[in-house]
């Protein structure tokens, strides 16, 4: 039986975008309202969904696939920030999230935000 934790907590809300912000690119908060794309070593807030005329749906909460690179994470509660390059990394200075699936083949892991 396969698991899908799709759904699950999902908070979601509109922010204005700098550009290069992209679909599935972690991000982070750059002014008022306003969200950016991340430098490598960067806190993000949540993963912009979709964009659209100077806008983008962030998912702040919930389930969400991210790819991963340098060590593959550990099952369970571990920090990361951004790595650059749309994909995360283990950083303890990082915010802390909790890891429920790891693909080291396809280097992508499952979080909780």
């Amino acid at each position: 039986m396969e698991l899908s934790y799709n759904g699950f907590g999902e908070s979601t809300a509109t922010f204005a975008v700098t550009d290069g912000v992209t679909a599935e690119m972690p991000v982070k908060m750059t002014a008022n309202g306003t969200v950016g794309a991340c430098a490598a070593g960067d806190k993000f807030c949540g993963v912009a969904l979709n964009t659209r005329g100077g806008y983008a749906a962030v998912q702040l909460s919930g389930y969400v696939r991210l790819p991963y690179t340098g060590t593959a994470p550990a099952i369970g509660y571990g920090n990361f920030s951004a790595a650059g390059e749309n994909a995360i990394q283990i950083d303890a200075a990082g915010r802390e999230l909790l890891v429920l699936d790891v693909d080291e083949t396809g280097k992508t892991c499952g979080v909780i935000l």
